[in-house]
């Protein structure tokens, strides 16, 4: 697969939580809050985007594994579907992180803002640079032109270090590369 076009940085920040870290990070899309919730929620769509595969429709309440893909590779994780009032709002955990999914009727589509709580404010980048990808990705399938999930290690050839390292300078929050540590992979 050829790399894509990232394109710009979403706008991002970092929110203190209750002794763990929430970025915040929005992004316009260009389609109504209904579609963008079946991307959300439903597996098929999911597999496609996602960085992870749901064992079942995210659309209500409940327990729910999601599977982390990353090649070959596959780490199931626990999971709970703790809120879901289509098609406006999805609050889930993956693992012990925290997921908010708002979507809001916008001018041009949906403002979709997700607010991805975490335990170490240093991951923010990271995660950043990853969500940023798949929602590029996420995008496209909205679109009716889609292309290959962009999953784990696969996202270095997409333009992974570049985000990482401009969210790092975005939200203040020094990444790897600038504390001149190597790269572990």
């Amino acid at each position: 697969m050829n790399p894509i076009d990232p394109g710009p940085l979403a706008p991002v920040q970092v929110e203190p939580a209750a002794g763990r870290w929430t970025l915040v990070m929005r992004r316009d899309l260009r389609h109504p809050p209904a579609k963008v919730w079946a991307a959300l929620t439903e597996p098929g769509q999911l597999e496609r985007w996602a960085p992870f595969l749901a064992d079942r429709d995210l659309g209500r309440p409940g327990a729910v594994t999601l599977t982390m893909v990353d090649g070959d590779e596959r780490h199931p994780m626990p999971a709970t579907v703790q809120r879901a009032e289509p098609p406006h709002l999805l609050v889930h955990t993956w693992g012990e992180d925290l997921l908010r999914w708002e979507l809001t009727p916008a001018e041009t589509g949906t403002r979709l803002v997700l607010r991805h709580t975490l335990a170490d404010r240093h991951w923010a980048p990271k995660v950043a640079a990853g969500w940023h990808l798949c929602l590029v990705v996420a995008e496209r399938l909205l679109d009716g032109a889609p292309v290959p999930p962009i999953r784990g290690s696969e996202a270095k050839e997409h333009g992974w270090r570049e985000l990482n390292e401009a969210y790092g300078k975005e939200l203040g929050i020094p990444t790897d590369d600038d504390t001149g540590e190597a790269d572990s992979q």
